[in-house]
C-alpha cells in the first residue's frame, strides 16, 4: 500500500505522538509498504529518526499547551494549502492523521483527503476539553469526514467517545520491545550497593507527580540508608517539588537529565524499581511497557490511562494519586519482598509482547483493509486510481 502518515506536531521535538507514527512507519515501511510522512519539521534534524522514509516538510511549528504539557504545532494556513495539494494529486491507498481533530494539518487533511481515511485519537484528560466544546459543531463535522477511528486506549477511546460519539477501535501504542529486552551497559548513577529508584518523566511537568515520589522518598531513605532516587527526563522540577526538597533536607535525588533513546533502556534494566507517580491526563501507559520489556518492577499510580496496561498484583503495584503513605508502602514492599518483584517482572515481560510493533502494525494494516473495503470515496478519486496505475 502508499499510505501517507501526517501529524500535526513537529517532528524535531520529541513527542508521544510523534514518535509512536515513527515507529509505525518503519514497521510499515519494512513490510514493503510506500509510507510518506506528512509533519512540521522546523529543523532539519528530527527528534525521532525518520531518515529512512520519505518526509514532507510542512514549515515550523508554535508551541502550544493543552493537558498539562506543551506541543508544538503548525498554525500555517500555507502549509495546510501544500499538504492539501499533494494529498489530492498523488494516489494513496490510506490516509492515516495522527489527532486528526488538531488544527491546521491534521483538520485540513480529515477534511479534504480524497482517499480512505483513518484517524487515530491519542489524546486524554479528565479536565473537559473547551475547544470541543466550543467548535464541537465544526469538530463533529470534520470527524465525520473520517472513513475509521482509532483509539490508543481505553482512556483515549473514552474522552473521544464523549464528545464526537462513533464506533472507535481500540489498537494500543507499540514499542521497540527488542531494544528494551537486548541487556544495556549500567547508567554510571547507578550504584551496586543501593536500592535505585528510578523515575522517567518531564521533570518539570506536574502530572508526571515527581513531588510525590519525593515525599514518600524522604521517608523511606530514612529507613533504607543505602536508597537511592535516580530522576531521568528534560526539565527542572516544579516549585512545589524545590519546596518540599528544601524543607525535607532532600539533597541527594541524581538529576541525570534527558538522556538518549539509546540509553534509556539501560536505566529501566538496571532499576530495582521504576516508579511512575503521575497524576493523570495519560491515555496511555507508555513507560510501564518499557519497563515491563526492560524487566524493571513497577509501583504507578492509579490512572486510567495506566490501568489499561498494568494490572494491581499482577505486573505492577498501583497506589491512588498522590499518596505518599502508598507510593512509599508499594515501595517497601518490593524491597522486602523478592518473590512478588519477581513475579511482576516475569508477568510483565510475558504481558509486553502484546504491544511489540510486529502486533500492532499487524492490527493496524487489518484495520486500513477493513476501512479501505468500506470507505465511500468520490468517484473521480477511482479515476485517479486507474490513471496512476
Amino acid at each position: 500500500m502508499r499510505i501517507a502518515q501526517i501529524s500535526p506536531y513537529d517532528l524535531s521535538y520529541h513527542g508521544g505522538v510523534v514518535a509512536h507514527m515513527a515507529s509505525l512507519s518503519k514497521e510499515l515501511a519494512r513490510r514493503g509498504n510506500e509510507v510518506v510522512l506528512f509533519a512540521p519539521r522546523s529543523r532539519p534534524q528530527t527528534a525521532p529518526d525518520v531518515s529512512d522514509l520519505e518526509v514532507v516538510p510542512l514549515g515550523g511549528s508554535v508551541p502550544f499547551a493543552a493537558g498539562g504539557s506543551v506541543s508544538r504545532i503548525s498554525m500555517s494556513v500555507k502549509a495546510a494549502r501544500q499538504m492539501q495539494k499533494v494529498l489530492t494529486a498523488e494516489r494513496f491507498d490510506i490516509v492515516h492523521i495522527h489527532e486528526p481533530l488538531m488544527p491546521f494539518l491534521a483538520t485540513t487533511a480529515s477534511w479534504f483527503s480524497p482517499w480512505p481515511t483513518v484517524g487515530t485519537f491519542h489524546a486524554y484528560s479528565e479536565n473537559i476539553h473547551p475547544g470541543y466544546l466550543a467548535g464541537k459543531p465544526f469538530f463533529t463535522l470534520v470527524a465525520d469526514k473520517l472513513h475509521g477511528r482509532i483509539a490508543v486506549s481505553k482512556a483515549a477511546k473514552a474522552y473521544a467517545d464523549k464528545y464526537f460519539p462513533d464506533n472507535y477501535t481500540i489498537i494500543p501504542n507499540g514499542i521497540d520491545v527488542p531494544k528494551f529486552e537486548q541487556p544495556s551497559p549500567r547508567p554510571s548513577e547507578f550504584r551496586d550497593d543501593a536500592i535505585n529508584i528510578v523515575f522517567v518523566g518531564r521533570v518539570g511537568e506536574k502530572r508526571k507527580g515527581l513531588r510525590y515520589l519525593l515525599g514518600a522518598y524522604s521517608t523511606l531513605r530514612w529507613r533504607y540508608p543505602n536508597l537511592r532516587l535516580i530522576v531521568v527526563g528534560a526539565g527542572v522540577p516544579d516549585r512545589e517539588s524545590y519546596r518540599m526538597m528544601g524543607e525535607r533536607g532532600i539533597d541527594d535525588v541524581i538529576f541525570a537529565g534527558p538522556v538518549t533513546d539509546t540509553e534509556l533502556p539501560g536505566y529501566y534494566q538496571h532499576a530495582d524499581i521504576f516508579c511512575a507517580p503521575n497524576t493523570g491526563q495519560e491515555s496511555f501507559g507508555l513507560v510501564l511497557i518499557e519497563a515491563m520489556a526492560s524487566g524493571a518492577p513497577i509501583v504507578a499510580s492509579r490512572i486510567l490511562g495506566f490501568e489499561g496496561v498494568a494490572d494491581h498484583e499482577q505486573d505492577a503495584l498501583l497506589f491512588d494519586v498522590g499518596d505518599e503513605y502508598a507510593i512509599a508502602k508499594a515501595i517497601r514492599r518490593l524491597i522486602e519482598e523478592p518473590d512478588l518483584r519477581q513475579r511482576l517482572v516475569e508477568n510483565g515481560r510475558e504481558k509486553v509482547q502484546r504491544f511489540g510493533w510486529a502486533r500492532v502494525a499487524d492490527d493496524v494494516i487489518d484495520y486500513y483493509h477493513q476501512v479501505a473495503a468500506n470507505a465511500q470515496v468520490p468517484y473521480a478519486t477511482y479515476e485517479q486510481r486507474a490513471s496512476s496505475g
